[in-house]
């Protein structure tokens, strides 16, 4: 009777230890220490401790190990985000806002201009946005490496005709390649990218090599719910020119963000594993009764796909509006 209880309890045991040692070696091998041979080194030291544990079994070399596991945790939490990074032109600067009543005035909305991805030309402007011109919010779905994975960005539309996108996304140091697996480590910083739609839909529909599929659906929001919304994302935005935070791939990223910013609307959004699996998100949205109901999601979706238009578009100034021509939701004068 005791073994068969003392069994599964030193299994578990065991378990822990493993996902202990399998958590610390990428942390030590992605930290930002300064001599990559010296993380190479704390990190087989870390692997030889944590053998020894999960081998041996002995109590010495299980304290040991947590002894270890302890002082890397300590080591980690002094890992500090910061804006002061040599980061890639492309998101070098920040946006901020001035919020005054009703009007909005964002600085530093980004339109670069594009030759290809890599070549463009950093341009910027300041707009102010009345928010009693709010009139909807506009979901942005792109997909690059199948259909679990996309990128999920909000575009903002006002009367007029007016549109702001903010695209939440990791913001690259000079050298920095993109992997899921260092995004968990603290290797990339939090960037809210405030943008003309010819930059950041352009960008992933004209110029990106394979071009990446983009859908863009019009929400059913109500106007009180992108209010808040908008004045969500303006509020991060702000904290995160002063305060920066890390980009995770599982718990702070593009889709659990806009999440994160549903809190004020009158009804609840819930989670779903549909948020992790970004390239679900917007049949997230179509089952929560948030986009055009009037089709099957699969005719909505395909009706949706932007790629063709972008690219007809251009670079012209009604970019914005040649893009939704035609689409589901869409007012019929585009």
């Amino acid at each position: 009777m005791a073994e068969f209880i003392w069994f599964p309890a030193l299994s578990l045991i065991w378990l822990v230890l493993l996902g202990m040692a399998l958590w610390g070696l990428p942390a030590i091998l992605y930290s930002h220490g300064r001599h990559p041979f010296m993380r190479v080194i704390a990190a087989l030291i870390y692997v030889l401790i944590a053998i020894s544990a999960l081998v041996a079994t002995s109590r010495l070399s299980v304290a040991v190990f947590i002894a270890a596991f302890v002082i890397l945790i300590f080591w980690w939490m002094t890992i500090k985000p910061s804006n002061d990074r040599d980061w890639q032109p492309d998101v070098a600067v920040l946006a901020t806002a001035d919020v005054e009543g009703d009007l909005v005035t964002v600085h530093n909305v980004r339109n670069l201009n594009y030759r290809s991805e890599t070549d463009f030309t950093l341009s910027y402007y300041d707009k102010t946005y009345d928010l009693r011109q709010l009139t909807s919010v506009d979901l942005i779905s792109v997909y690059w490496m199948g259909p679990a994975i996309a990128h999920v960005f909000v575009s903002f539309v006002f009367e007029d005709r007016d549109y702001l996108a903010i695209s939440i996304e990791l913001r690259k140091k000079r050298g920095d390649v993109y992997s899921a697996l260092k995004g968990l480590f603290k290797q990339y910083e939090l960037c809210y990218v405030v943008a003309d739609e010819r930059d950041v839909i352009r960008l992933r529909t004209n110029f990106r090599k394979p071009e990446e599929l983009t859908y863009l659906y019009r929400t059913r929001i109500t106007k009180e719910d992108a209010r808040n919304l908008f004045l969500a994302y303006i509020k991060r935005i702000n904290h995160l020119a002063k305060h920066p935070r890390f980009y995770n791939t599982l718990a702070s990223n593009c889709t659990t963000n806009i999440l994160l910013h549903t809190r004020g609307f009158r009804s609840r959004v819930p989670f779903s594993w549909k948020v992790l699996l970004s390239g679900y998100v917007d049949s997230f949205a179509y089952d929560l009764g948030g986009l055009d109901d009037s089709m099957p999601f699969e005719e909505l979706k395909r009706r949706s796909l932007i790629n063709a238009r972008a690219q007809e578009a251009g670079d012209a100034e009604d970019f914005s509006n040649r893009i939704r021509r035609g689409l589901p939701m869409m007012p019929d004068d585009m």
